[in-house]
């Protein structure tokens, strides 16, 4: 059986979160590195809930240019610049920018008016991984960072479109 430290490695690996959350998560799930990986998403998704109410309005613009043809433009915010200014904050702003270049959606959550029956960018399949979704991937920063993160507006052109 591997250390009690390989187990903290793999899952840091995995998943992105603190060697505590890490050294927590693999007691608790009695070694089995699957259960705790588990364990750290639940506690992420229950930590995004609670962090939901909080203002953001920190925050950065992000863009994505796709050869030349296709651009998008987001407003992504946060409660800190401190936080803004981090490469986990702007990896999540450089990814929903590019799947607002991919996708073209029409809004941000289900929570706005419809669109022509599209599907909201936060339900949207991300086109990395469609596994998870662009909240689950917003869930998964703000685990990380621990702090809210609200997308809150975004744009796109596109070469001769409307």
């Amino acid at each position: 059986m591997p250390s009690s430290t390989e187990l903290i490695k793999e899952l840091r690996d995995k998943t992105g979160a603190g060697i505590m959350e890490c050294k927590k998560a693999i007691e608790d799930a009695l070694g089995d590195v699957g259960k705790a990986e588990q364990l750290i998403k639940e506690r992420g998704l229950a930590m995004a809930e609670k962090k939901a109410g909080r203002e953001a309005g920190q925050g950065l613009i992000e863009t994505y240019v796709h050869a030349g043809r296709i651009g998008a433009l987001i407003e992504l915010n946060c409660e800190t610049d401190f936080v803004a200014r981090t490469d986990d904050f702007k990896t999540l702003a450089r990814e929903i920018a590019m799947q607002v270049a991919a996708t073209n959606p029409g809004r941000v959550s289900g929570q706005e008016a419809s669109v022509d029956g599209d599907v909201p960018l936060l339900d949207q399949p991300y086109i990395r991984d469609p596994g998870k979704t662009i909240q689950d991937l917003v869930n998964e920063t703000i685990a990380k960072v621990r702090e809210n993160i609200v997308i809150r507006r975004f744009a796109r052109f596109e070469l001769g479109g409307l």
